[in-house]
Order: C-alpha cells, then sequence, then structure tokens
C-alpha cells in the first residue's frame, strides 16, 4: 500500500528508505521532526514534491487515492522543512472525517508532525532574552478541531479505529491536546474487545509518565482496579507495566495475592515481573526473599524465554548453590530440547560463565551437557567442548571419555561424516588428548581406539596425540608400537607415514621388536628401485584413458504419440575399484615422495644401530638389516634423481642426509660420532619440545586467570557508588548491571568509543578556509558504516538546500542519503548517512556538498576530500588447525605476493609488527626469548566480519652479505581477490618500520 507504520520510542527519530525511499535523520533542534516514528515509501518524491497549492487542490478530491499521494507529499514536504500553514485547515475539512482506516492512518502521522503552537513573536523573543518572562506557548486555534476529532476516534464503534486512535495517544506529548481526552481514554478500559483495552492501559500509562500530577492523578489507582478485573493476556500485560513503572507498591500488591496463578498470565507478563525482581533486588537487596517463590516458579515455565531469563535473574542475585544448581539445570533443559541453533549457543554462553565459579555444580550436569554432541552443527559441539573440558576432574574423566570415544566411532558413518565433516573428529580428538594428558589413567583405555582411525583424515592428529602418548607414558610403548606396525598399510597419508617411521626408529627398543619393526618397514616399502617401470606406465596410462571417457549409445524409442525417435544417450563408466595391492609406503616413493624417503632411511638406520646393540640380535642378523637399509637407501636417492616432481629441488638435501646414514651404519669411526645424534639426542630435543609445550599452556591459562582476577574494574580517582547509601529516589532509574552488559555487547560497544578512539577516525572533508568546512566521524559496526557528518557555515548567509552528496567505490552500497537542510549564517548541523558493506575489500567514499546561496541565489559546490576505508576495521584475529590451514592454502586461487624491505633487523621483531599491525594470529609456536638461527617462517590467519579467511605465509631470512637486512618474501591467499590485494597493500605500508613514536 506505500505506507509501512513502525513503533519506536519516541527519542529515537529516524525515517529509513531503503533503495528508491528517500532518508531523513530528524535532529533534536527541530520539534516537529521529534515526533517521527515512522516510514514512508517515497513513490511521491519521484519528479519532486508539489506546490502548497496543488497538495491543498488535490486535498479536495472526491477520490480517496488523490487525498492520500496529496497527504503524503504535506508530510514529506514537511519534514523537508516547509511549513505549509494552509494544509492543515484543508486536512481538517476534507480528511479528518475520512472512513478509509489508510487515510487515518495518514492523518495520525500528519498530526505527528504538524506544528501545533504558534510561533512566538520576534518581541516575545527579545523580552524573554533580556530576562523578562518566559515565551508562553500558544495553541493553534485549529487544533481545537483536531482534538474533536481525536475524541471521536476514540467513541468510535469499531474497535480498530478505537485501538489505533489509542495507540497514537501514546505519541502525543501536549498536555492541552491530551487533557481533553482523558476521560474517553478512561472509557476505554472499559471497552468489550480486549484490542481496545489493552491499547487504553499504554495510553493512560504514556499519559500519566508525561504530565501524572495535572492530568491523570488516579491512574495507577484507575490501573490497578482494571487489573484485578482484566482477563486478556496482553492488556494484563499493559496494565502491568504502568504499575511497575508508575507505582511499585501497586504492583507488589497485586504480585502477592496473585503469586500462584503467574505462570498463567503469559510471557509478556513473567518477563515484566522477571524485570521488576532484577530492578528492586538491585536497589535493595533485601528484597529478595519476596521474589525467591516466583523465580524458583518461573523456571519451570512452558516458554523457554521466560525460563532462561528467570536462570538469569537467580543467578544474577543469589549465590547459594540451590539457586545455581537450578538455574544450571534449567540452562541444560534449555539445551538439549530447544532446536533453535543461536538459542543453544547463547545457553552455552550462560554456561561457560557460570563454571570460572560453580565448576562443582557444573560438574554433576556433565553428562547432561554433552547429550548437546549431538547437535549437527559444528559451532555448537566445539562450544560443548570447550564447556566440558574445563570442568572435567578425576571422578568424571572415565565417563567423559567414553562420551568422546563413542562420538568418535559414530563418525565412522558416512552420514554423520557428511553432516558435521571431519573437522568434528578433529575436535573431538583434541579433546581426549587433553584429557590423557591432564589425567594418564585414561590414556590406555583411548589410544587403541583412536589407532584406528590412522587412515582417515584425522590421522595427522591421531597419530600427533600418539607421538605424545609414547613419550610420557614408557609402560605403554610396547602395545603402541605393536598396533602402529599393523596399521602402517592403512594410512594414506605421507606426513601421516612420517610420524609412524619417525616414532618406531625412535621407541623401538627390545630385539624382538626391533626386528619386527624392521621386517615391518622393508615389507611395506618392497625391494627397490622405487621407480615406475616404463611399459607398466604406459599399460597403466591407455586402461585409465579407455576407462575415462563416456561412452554413446544410440537406439530407437516410442513416443507417447506412437511415433518413432533416435534417442542417443552418454554414459560414463563407473568409477573403477582399486585393484592396486601395492603398499601405502612404496606407492607413495613411487610417487616421488623424497621427505618420506629420507625419513626412512633415518628410521631404518636407527633400527640397525640399536640392533647392533642389543644382545638378542645376532650379528648375522645386524648385516642382513644393515644391507637391505643400504640398498633401501641407494633406491631412495635413485627416486629422487629420476623423478619429476615438485620436491625435485630437495635431491641435494636426500643425497647429503642419506650418505649420512649409510656412513653411519658402514663407517665404524662415523658410527661412533653419529650414535648419540641418532639414537638419543631426537628423543631428547622432543621431550624438550613436549616441555615446553605444557609450560606454555600452564603460563597461558595462568595469566588469563590472573588477568580476570587483576582486572582494573575502577581507577583510583572514580566516584564509588554505594547502592545502600543513596537516596531512593536517586536509585530508582540504575540500570541494572547486567543489562547494562548485554546492552554494551549488542550495541559492538566497547573500549573503543573512547574519546581517542573515536577521534582517530575522524576525516577532514573540505578546508578551513571554504565557505562550508565538514568532518566525519566514521563509525564501522561490522556490515553498517555509519557517517556522522558535521557541517559548519562559515559565510554570514543563509545556505538553503544544502546536500551532501555521496558516492563508493568498491563494494559499499550508500542506503541512506543525507537529505536537503537549511543552515542559517554561522550555524552547524549534524548529518548522517548510513553505508552497507558486503565484502572485506578497500574502499572509498567521496562527494560533494550542493547548497544554494539565499543572499546571492547562486548555486555553490564544494569537493570534499576521499574518505578511505581501512581493511583493518573488517578483520579479526582467529586461530584454526594447520591441516584447514595447509587446506585453505591449497584451495584458495588468490595469491599476493610481497618483497620484505624494512629497516627492522631482529626477525621476532619483524614478525610481532607484521602480527600487530594486520591484526592477525600467528599459528606458528616460536621461542619468544631468543632469536636462534637467520631464517624464520611462520603463519598468520585472520578472519573478517563477512566470514571470509586470510592467509599470511612470512618467509624472511638475516643475510650476512646484505648487512644484516631482513630478505625475504610475504605471501598472502585468499578466497576473494579483495582481501589479498588489501592486505597487501595494508603490509607494504606498515612493513618498512615502526611508527614513529611522539616525543616527550
Amino acid at each position: 500500500a506505500g505506507l509501512c507504520i513502525v513503533d519506536f520510542p519516541v527519542s529515537f527519530v529516524s525515517f529509513q528508505y531503503i533503495d528508491t525511499c528517500s532518508n531523513i535523520m530528524s535532529t533534536a533542534s527541530n520539534s516537529n521532526e521529534s515526533y517521527c516514528t515512522f516510514t514512508l515509501a517515497s513513490d511521491v518524491t519521484a519528479g519532486g514534491l508539489p506546490s502548497q497549492e496543488e497538495i491543498a487542490k488535490d486535498l479536495e478530491s472526491t477520490d480517496t487515492n488523490v487525498k492520500k499521494h496529496a497527504l503524503r507529499a504535506a508530510i514529506m514536504a514537511m519534514l523537508g522543512g516547509e511549513a505549509m500553514p494552509r494544509i492543515l485547515m484543508q486536512v481538517i475539512r476534507f480528511c479528518i472525517n475520512s472512513d478509509d482506516k489508510q487515510l487515518k492512518k495518514l492523518c495520525m502521522l500528519y498530526w505527528e508532525v504538524v506544528p501545533k503552537y504558534q510561533e512566538p513573536t520576534s518581541e516575545a523573543m527579545l523580552a524573554a532574552a533580556s530576562g523578562g518572562p518566559p515565551v508562553q506557548r500558544k495553541m493553534l486555534p485549529e487544533m481545537l478541531l483536531v482534538c474533536n476529532a481525536l475524541m471521536n476516534d476514540l467513541n468510535h464503534p469499531n474497535e480498530f479505529v478505537r485501538g489505533s486512535m489509542l495507540r497514537f495517544m501514546c505519541k502525543v506529548k501536549d498536555e492541552e491536546i491530551l487533557g481533553p481526552l482523558i476521560p474517553s481514554i478512561k472509557a476505554c478500559l472499559e471497552h468489550r474487545h480486549p484490542y481496545v483495552r489493552k491499547n487504553a492501559a499504554l495510553a493512560i500509562f504514556h499519559a500519566h509518565k508525561l504530565h501524572g500530577e495535572t492530568l491523570i492523578p488516579d491512574g495507577p489507582e484507575l490501573i490497578a482496579a482494571f487489573l484485578e478485573q482484566e482477563t486478556d493476556l496482553g492488556a494484563r500485560r499493559n496494565a502491568f507495566l504502568m504499575l511497575y513503572n508508575e507505582n511499585e507498591e501497586l504492583a507488589f500488591a497485586f504480585l502477592a495475592r496473585n503469586m500462584d496463578d503467574v505462570g498463567k498470565y503469559g510471557d509478556g507478563f513473567a518477563l515484566l515481573v522477571l524485570d521488576l525482581t532484577r530492578k528492586v533486588c538491585r536497589r535493595d537487596p533485601t528484597q529478595k526473599s519476596r521474589f525467591v517463590r516466583v523465580l524458583f516458579q518461573m523456571l519451570s515455565s512452558t516458554s523457554p524465554s521466560v525460563s532462561y531469563e528467570a536462570a538469569w535473574t537467580l543467578v544474577s542475585l543469589s549465590s547459594a548453590p540451590t539457586a545455581v544448581r537450578a538455574a544450571a539445570m534449567t540452562y541444560v533443559n534449555l539445551l538439549n530440547g530447544q532446536n533453535d541453533n543461536n538459542v543453544k549457543l547463547i545457553v552455552l554462553m550462560r554456561l561457560d560463565s557460570l563454571k570460572s565459579k560453580h565448576s562443582k555444580i557444573l560438574q554433576e550436569l556433565l553428562m547432561d551437557i554433552l547429550r548437546a554432541l549431538s547437535s549437527p552443527n559444528p559451532d555448537i559441539c566445539k562450544k560443548v567442548l570447550d564447556v566440558v573440558v574445563d570442568v572435567i576432574s578425576t571422578r568424571n574423566v572415565q565417563d567423559v571419555v567414553n562420551v568422546l570415544k563413542r562420538e568418535v566411532q559414530k563418525t565412522i558413518s558416512d552420514d554423520l561424516q557428511q553432516e558435521k565433516g571431519g573437522e568434528y573428529r578433529n575436535m573431538l580428538i583434541r579433546t581426549i588428548h587433553g584429557c590423557a594428558v591432564r589425567f594418564p589413567q585414561v590414556a590406555e583405555s583411548v589410544v587403541h581406539v583412536l589407532t584406528d582411525f590412522l587412515g582417515t583424515d584425522s590421522g595427522m592428529q591421531v597419530i600427533i596425540f600418539v607421538r605424545a602418548i609414547v613419550e610420557q607414558y614408557p609402560e605403554l610403548r610396547p602395545p603402541l608400537l605393536t598396533k602402529l606396525m599393523e596399521s602402517m598399510d592403512s594410512v594414506s597419508s605421507n606426513q601421516v607415514l612420517c610420524v609412524c617411521l619417525w616414532i618406531l626408529g625412535e621407541y623401538t627398543e627390545s630385539a624382538e621388536s626391533i626386528t619386527e619393526a624392521f621386517d615391518t618397514i622393508a615389507e611395506q616399502a618392497g625391494e627397490p628401485p622405487y621407480i615406475v617401470q616404463t611399459k607398466e606406465k604406459e599399460a597403466a596410462d591407455k586402461a585409465a584413458e579407455a576407462d575415462s571417457g563416456p561412452k554413446m549409445v544410440t537406439k530407437n524409442v516410442v513416443l507417447s504419440d506412437g511415433t518413432y525417435a533416435t534417442q542417443t544417450v552418454y554414459s560414463e563408466t563407473k568409477a573403477p575399484t582399486s585393484t592396486d595391492k601395492t603398499p601405502p609406503l612404496r606407492r607413495m616413493l613411487i610417487s616421488g615422495d623424497v621427505f618420506l624417503g629420507e625419513t626412512m632411511a633415518a628410521c631404518l638406520t636407527k633400527l640397525c644401530l640399536r640392533a647392533g646393540d642389543s644382545p638378542g640380535v645376532d650379528s648375522s642378523k645386524v648385516k642382513s638389516m644393515t644391507a637391505t637399509a643400504v640398498l633401501a637407501m641407494c633406491g631412495v636417492v635413485k627416486m629422487a634423481e629420476v623423478t619429476v616432481a615438485a620436491q625435485r629441488s630437495s635431491l641435494a638435501d636426500c643425497q647429503e642426509r642419506i650418505t649420512l646414514c649409510c656412513r653411519a651404519l658402514l663407517d665404524p669411526a662415523a658410527q661412533m660420532h653419529l650414535k648419540k645424534i641418532f639414537l638419543k639426542e631426537g628423543r631428547e630435543r622432543f621431550a624438550e619440545f613436549l616441555k615446553i609445550i605444557k609450560e606454555r599452556e600452564l603460563k597461558e591459562s595462568a595469566t588469563e586467570s590472573g588477568d580476570k582476577e587483576n582486572e582494573v574494574t575502577t581507577q583510583a580517582d572514580d566516584l564509588i557508588h554505594f547502592r545502600q547509601l543513596k537516596a531512593m529516589a536517586a536509585s530508582a532509574g540504575d540500570l541494572d548491571l547486567d543489562d547494562g552488559a548485554d546492552l554494551a555487547r549488542a550495541t559492538g560497544y566497547d573500549s573503543a568509543g573512547a574519546l581517542s578512539s573515536e577521534l582517530s577516525h575522524v576525516y577532514q572533508l573540505s578546508g578551513f578556509a571554504d565557505p562550508v568546512y565538514a568532518e566525519a566521524l566514521v563509525t564501522v559496526h561490522d556490515y553498517d558504516i555509519v557517517l556522522e557528518i558535521l557541517v559548519m557555515n562559515r559565510t554570514p548567509n543563509t545556505l538553503a538546500n544544502l546536500t551532501v552528496e555521496l558516492s563508493t567505490m568498491g563494494d559499499m552500497k550508500i542506503v541512506e542519503r543525507p537529505q536537503s537542510h537549511t543552515i542559517g549564517p554561522l550555524d552547524q548541523m549534524t548529518i548522517r548517512a548510513s553505508i552497507k558493506v558486503s565484502s572485506t575489500e578497500t574502499g572509498h567514499i567521496f562527494g560533494t556538498i550542493v547548497y544554494d546561496d539565499a543572499a546571492t541565489m547562486e548555486k555553490c559546490y564544494v569537493n570534499l576530500n576521499d574518505i578511505h576505508m581501512d581493511i583493518m576495521d573488517y578483520i579479526r584475529p582467529a586461530t584454526c588447525t594447520d591441516e584447514a590451514f595447509r587446506s585453505m592454502w591449497a584451495e584458495f586461487e588468490w595469491e599476493n605476493k610481497v618483497a620484505i624491505s624494512t629497516s627492522i633487523t631482529s626477525l621476532l621483531e619483524f614478525l610481532n609488527h607484521i602480527v600487530s599491525s594486520t591484526n592477525m594470529s600467528c599459528l606458528t609456536p616460536f621461542d619468544e626469548k631468543s632469536e636462534k638461527g637467520s631464517f624464520l617462517a611462520a603463519n598468520l590467519y585472520a578472519r573478517s566480519v563477512f566470514g571470509e579467511d586470510a592467509l599470511v605465509n612470512v618467509s624472511v631470512e638475516k643475510k650476512d652479505d646484505n648487512d644484516g637486512k631482513l630478505a625475504g618474501y610475504i605471501r598472502i591467499r585468499s578466497k576473494t581477490q579483495g582481501i589479498a590485494l588489501s592486505l597487501g597493500d595494508r603490509i607494504t605500508s606498515v612493513q618498512r618500520g615502526f611508527p614513529d613514536q611522539p616525543k616527550a
């Protein structure tokens, strides 16, 4: 219908027109615009607004559609600053008595924006300015006719007309208009229709709030009597809202009399009771006992919102174990009973906040919380595991691990694999790993189950877990090594197989296990050479070509009408099942994996050296093992020489390393020096690595807990408020502390909203010598950019039709364009504009100020400086696993390569500078205390607010022949071109050195 009514609080004023709609932001200085609470389609503004005479003529028309179009135009013109005094009487004469519902709505909107008082004379204003009596407002005589029409609608037999007029009464602030209508509003409380009664309660609430002592002093008593007799849920809720805000004692009295029936009064009433509970108990903690009964009653409400709010209120008011346990059980029931993922995440956040102070209570409900792992959403499963892992104790660790093992076993099925993906299995394995490290008694029961997953896409997580367990628990080594030997033929990942070989080479110590491990590896690798024969390769290629092409089949068919037709069908052969029985180790060696060959050579060398020292292995067996190992090493070198693969550049390293292994086996003198390095130092370095990792985790957890405990909540010179010592009237309007925190989270407000941070986002748009000075405060919040443009008239003339015309470049779209304004001499005003952002990309905002000089009647233009939107406003630090990083690195096609050119000479300082300047997180662990070596490689990761991933690899080297300067490259990869280019430009601009520090 071209008209949408949206109710907002009167103090929040906005007009929003999307795409083809005009956008007007009201200012507090204009009394007309302070009443704006609606949205109008801008079809009337197409081609310009009509004049006052045209609107007045159209209002006299007998066609209702013409009247509605003219009334919309009048409203739009008045919002743009036009006075239009003739229109008021025309609306009273020709529109006020219409029965058309839409025209009645438009009339209500018109009453909101029309000036209701006479303009004061200049003499009265001068007298008031010189200390005389204040200016007395005089209502327009026409408003008496308007009041009479409003009263007629309040007494209208149609309940919709009455109800909508009562809603309109909630937007009227003028005492002179409300006064004559109060009896009619009171009479509506006894109307037969609940729609009228509930809006009448709101109208009385609004009138009593503004002019209670003069217009309706008996309002609370009237509503209290109405509340006792009312049966409609909405009307009862609105009536209690009035008592809750205007007379708490009457609200308490009603609540005390109907305590047992609160659950029958609806969700809205229950939420009001909870709000009243928080407000009263924050102000006077001794009142808690009055509400405990109703709070526990609401915990079992059938409404999820009521039970959630009741649990949160109970926890915020009481720390008693009984109350916290009841609230936690309510949270858990909501977690397992609701299907909405957003509800589950919110409940998990509340449970996460409980575990810091009430971990023992959560331990009792741990198994119920784990039931939420059945959710198909991986984010919910991750949050559940995060909540659970911190409250595991020795009493329940076995039960938790059993649940996790069952979940891991479920991931084998194809349905669950497609539903949640391999990331869910990785999360479970990491959680089990953490449990095994903290509680050694469960390590043996889980490690054998997890080794069955070495051949899946989670094999890397499993083998890393097995490697740590083998080092930390020597008693578990023999069965684990045997399990690894049995699982080698099912491993399909090169990296997993490398770790398997390293474990077998380092921890196989008994004579029987040494020979078994050597024979298993030799059997898996097969006899050299490890290259594909030419004839075999040609036969395989021909067979693949024959099977890969589609086959065309042509046949004659009879159609439904009896005619013949020729049908051609293309059929593709099914993917042939793999009949290749080559062991995975040999298949990977033949495919050209040089690094795997080097790892196998080192493993065979360690096994031969240990066999020589073991009394249980005879010398003939040792010689046979040595000969087999040397032949295998020669085959690996030959493979590296003839294979054209991505690792061909590793040939020199392969030859050097395998030569060292051969010398350790064949040269007794070299064996004396190398045996300790091969057999002991590798394991010692790995033990040190695990120790460092554990110390770092303990340090980080202690730092986090210490930061929370030592967080400064009040500065030394801040005023301390004692709620008990404040006057009751002064504390009545205090905000609930938790409400304030929720409000800050919802609006995105944090420390960045400080004045110093805001000043860094102020852009000067024009010069000081320009006739119009403009500057913009840019606020970025995820997808929205809000421009607050301060415009100052530097001339002694009035500037009419001043418009800030904005344009954007990049993935940005202006959804709220500034409207025309009139600015007086040397006056200023703030104009708002909203811009939507759809991707992480550097963008530009540019524009022009256009205005008419009222003195010279000339049209003037002021070109504005560009506003450069920084990509750092959209980038957020994030973390991911190494497997996910490598997968995304191989998948993303956009890459930006930036050469390093910097004055920084320290590798770690350069890395930290890049991390802090790009707002990314470093995924590669490093020792911050000392800088060892002259080369550094690190992976950085971040995610934009739009869900886009940004990957950065830093490869930097300190060259001795370059005066100690750093050289290398920084590579950026992303799925989209914009983020790769923008992040590359950012790195190029900040990499040269640290920003200059201001001098003291």
